[in-house]
């Protein structure tokens, strides 16, 4: 029996080869970009399920508000690991890490700057769940001065075994040895390191006592008897015993004081597993990814396969119509109803299967430039993930099954009388159905559009925003550190060289402000949270920021050593007119020894406001103070950034020792911003334009299926003298009126899903009617061109 199903299948797939190879292509297309964006999701929902107690490991986060301003962060303070094990029941263990980039490494002649080095305890190993491949877990980050490279690391300094030998890094040319050697960490982990260094190699910052000192990582692991929601309120415990003093101290007021006037300082926890797709600190130990771009691109690949379904379904009972006769002249020869139900499933089973096959082969095939496409580094055994083969073998299924339902039940409950007298029109009874299948498939087509003209409108709008600073031309030197005493020489020499228009020295590297601190209000004594960095006296300058208000630094004013500069958003937050008049208080003094002292700052001047940071945030209150030198060095060129590297260059080795030139560009390093944003625009578009192609097919198909009911009436048109024009216009008429519907359809839902994704952005362009009528005339473009084949 099943012999036979499958011969008359591939009977029919012959007989019909050219509607058969449009239903298989079409769905494998489809189910094909399907499990590209399952595997995507899959893997984006796998992030730190490789550590066996991931589900029982927590982060700690701070979450303050002082003087309306709102502070949230990763970071937190060294003793609070400790805290948390000695003081909270149920805390089995804390680990701390710190992350460190742009250190220079060096051995012998080889020197190089490396990024993702962290800091971390000695229990990093028996914490998480990393592989050291050398080593032993106990004790290799128990000395000061011991590191853990991985294998690339390694590789690149030593030509033989890295254990046991010496390292030479950072700014005080202290040497590390070689402990062990961690492998590479798996891409699934919200963060990764290229090197490990003991905590206790820096003594003074991890051993300090100090509970307003914010900087480092803090994960602790609770057991399973113990509630999370416990351990957040031991943790306002914690608050008030230890940073409750601290913060009167600094303020100079009582935390009950504090507290009545509206702030708030502590600590609040996230679940590992939360780290990758919920995380909304900005200084997080590593750019994360977005719970929304994982349900955005469910649907989108949930779009895509019911389209192809839709059109795999359409022709199926499109061409049902052409076997009425099929199934009277089976059932005149004693065929038994449920003979002929199995044979019509059977046989769109079957097409199904061929189809998914299709698509595990292209899957295969297109891996590469998938992960290309999207930033990832999916490796091919992803693909057999149990999740993604239970999902493929159900779609066949359901798919399949679907498909075959209409003719399996429909055709055959009629009478082999009634099929061969001609009085089932299968194809008319299903008309009805395919048209709302159609319409259906091109309103979710036509909202996909929408949706990717769109996004890449506000990628170009981010590009070309007035972000009120000049951010192009800039090359931003990160290493200036490495000069010691020859930063002003290196600066003042490299001023003097063709193209060079201006440079300052900087703290800080845009975009991102890492520093907070708290001012006070001199007049009025209340303080406030607000960014800030130092600068030197070029600094507007060479980012061309406009001055609204007062001066900027000078060094006619010796005074500027106590001045400060603010934005706009820090006069709104003091509620200052005249802010050159006013001055802030900044808190000076050795702090973790409990001395504290006011230090008052004259305000000087008011900069428009700049956005130095996401620009899905808005700009913060932020607070620019004087340096002579720095760590960093801007550099506005007016040559080409090939000159500026290479005079750059060429100087650094008359003033550095020996140490490579780290450098970036302004621009470069604001559109890193969103350069998710942009990976996962051309993944959408890439997707739209595969569901376009299927939803054409398929209408391609059915028009062609039209044209061939149609024929003698079209040739009999023609020999009275219809022109193709004519014939066009009469084959697209009905299909028009189905694209317009879906049209009208897709406007609501597009609408909504629009502002809800443009709604993460502080920024963000307008949605307007020119996006909906451009989208819609592109989809009846489409549908005109593929019926007019037909003509």
């Amino acid at each position: 029996m099943i012999k036979n199903y499958l011969v008359v299948a591939l009977r029919n797939i012959r007989k019909h080869s050219f509607y058969s190879a449009v239903n298989i292509f079409g769905l494998a297309t489809g189910i094909a970009a399907a499990l590209f964006i399952l595997v995507y999701i899959v893997d984006e929902l796998s992030y730190d399920n490789f550590h066996k107690d991931a589900s029982s490991i927590y982060r700690i986060g701070l979450r303050g508000k002082i003087g309306g301003q709102e502070l949230e962060t990763a970071s937190s303070c060294p003793p609070l690991a400790t805290a948390l094990v000695t003081e909270i029941p149920g805390v089995e263990a804390a680990t701390r890490l710190n992350r460190r980039d742009n250190m220079v490494f060096k051995n012998g002649d080889l020197a190089f700057t490396e990024d993702k080095i962290f800091f971390a305890d000695s229990n990093f190993f028996q914490f998480f769940d990393f592989e050291l491949l050398e080593g032993d877990p106990a004790t290799a980050l128990k000395e000061p001065n011991s590191i853990i490279l991985t294998p690339d690391l390694a590789s690149k300094y030593f030509k033989e075994s890295a254990i046991g030998k010496l390292l030479t890094i950072g700014n005080q040319n202290q040497s590390y040895k070689v402990t062990g050697i961690a492998a590479t960490p798996p891409h699934n982990s919200h963060f990764t390191f290229a090197a490990l260094i003991s905590t206790s190699s820096d003594k003074e910052y991890y051993n300090s006592p100090y509970w307003l000192n914010n900087g480092l990582y803090t994960y602790f692991k609770k057991n399973e008897a113990t509630r999370i929601e416990d351990i957040n309120s031991k943790l306002n415990a914690i608050t008030d015993k230890h940073i409750a003093p601290e913060v009167e101290q600094f303020l100079g007021s009582s935390i009950e004081k504090f507290r009545q006037t509206g702030n708030e300082y502590g600590y609040y926890t996230m679940p590992l597993l939360n780290s990758r797709l919920h995380s909304t600190w900005n200084d997080d130990i590593e750019a994360q990814g977005n719970i929304t771009y994982v349900y955005v691109f469910g649907g989108v690949g949930i779009f895509i396969l019911l389209i192809a379904s839709i059109n795999f379904m359409n022709l199926s009972t499109a061409r049902s119509a052409g076997r009425a006769k099929e199934v009277g002249l089976r059932k005149t020869l004693g065929s038994v109803r449920n003979q002929m139900i199995g044979q019509f499933l059977a046989e769109s089973l079957m097409y199904a299967m061929i189809a998914t096959i299709l698509a595990f082969i292209l899957v295969v095939l297109l891996l590469p430039q998938f992960n290309l496409l999207s930033g990832k580094a999916l490796p091919m055994i992803s693909i057999g993930n149990p999740l993604v083969l239970l999902c493929a073998v159900l779609l066949t299924f359901i798919v399949g099954l679907l498909a075959g339902s209409y003719p399996a039940f429909y055709l055959t409950s009629f009478s082999a009388v009634e099929v061969l007298k001609g009085k089932v029109r299968a194809g008319l009874k299903s008309k009805g159905i395919r048209s709302g299948l159609v319409v259906f498939q091109f309103a979710l087509s036509i909202i996909l559009i929408i949706c990717t003209t769109t996004v890449y409108q506000q990628i170009k709008y981010l590009q070309a925003r007035n972000a009120g600073m000049d951010k192009h031309n800039v090359l931003v030197i990160n290493n200036a550190g490495r000069l010691g005493t020859s930063q002003t020489a290196f600066k003042n020499t490299l001023a003097t060289k063709a193209g060079i228009e201006k440079i300052s020295f900087t703290n800080n590297v845009f975009p991102g402000v890492n520093n907070t601190t708290a001012f006070r209000n001199a007049l009025t004594r209340k303080d406030h949270i607000m960014g800030t960095y130092f600068a030197d006296y070029d600094h507007v300058d060479v980012l061309k920021l406009e001055l609204l208000q007062g001066r900027y630094f000078s060094r006619d004013f010796p005074s500027d050593s106590n001045a400060v500069v603010l934005n706009e958003a820090a006069v709104r937050e003091l509620g200052w007119d005249k802010p050159p008049q006013e001055k802030l208080i900044v808190f000076g003094g050795d702090q973790s020894k409990g001395v504290v002292t006011e230090i008052p700052m004259n305000v000087i001047g008011v900069v428009k406001d700049f956005n130095f940071e996401s620009y899905k945030l808005k700009v913060r209150p932020m607070v620019i103070r004087l340096t002579d030198k720095s760590n960093n060095l801007l550099v506005r060129y007016s040559g080409t950034s090939e000159s500026t590297v290479k005079e750059a260059t060429a100087l650094w080795k008359e003033y550095a020792s020996g140490d490579p030139l780290e450098y970036a560009f302004l621009d470069q390093n604001f559109d890193e911003l969103f350069r998710e944003e942009q990976r996962l625009g051309s993944l959408f578009t890439v997707f739209t334009v595969l569901a376009i192609f299927i939803a054409s097919l398929g209408l391609f198909a059915l028009a062609a299926f039209t044209a061939e009911q149609r024929t003698k009436e079209i040739g009999i048109r023609k020999a009275l003298g219809a022109s193709v024009s004519g014939i066009t216009t009469l084959l697209s008429k009905e299909f028009t009126v189905l694209v317009l519907i879906a049209i009208v359809l897709a406007i609501v839902p597009a609408y909504y899903l629009l502002d809800y994704c443009l709604g993460q952005f502080a920024y963000r362009v307008q949605i307007t009617f020119a996006i909906f009528a451009i989208s819609s005339l592109g989809a009846l473009f489409i549908a005109w061109i593929t019926v007019g084949f037909q003509a």
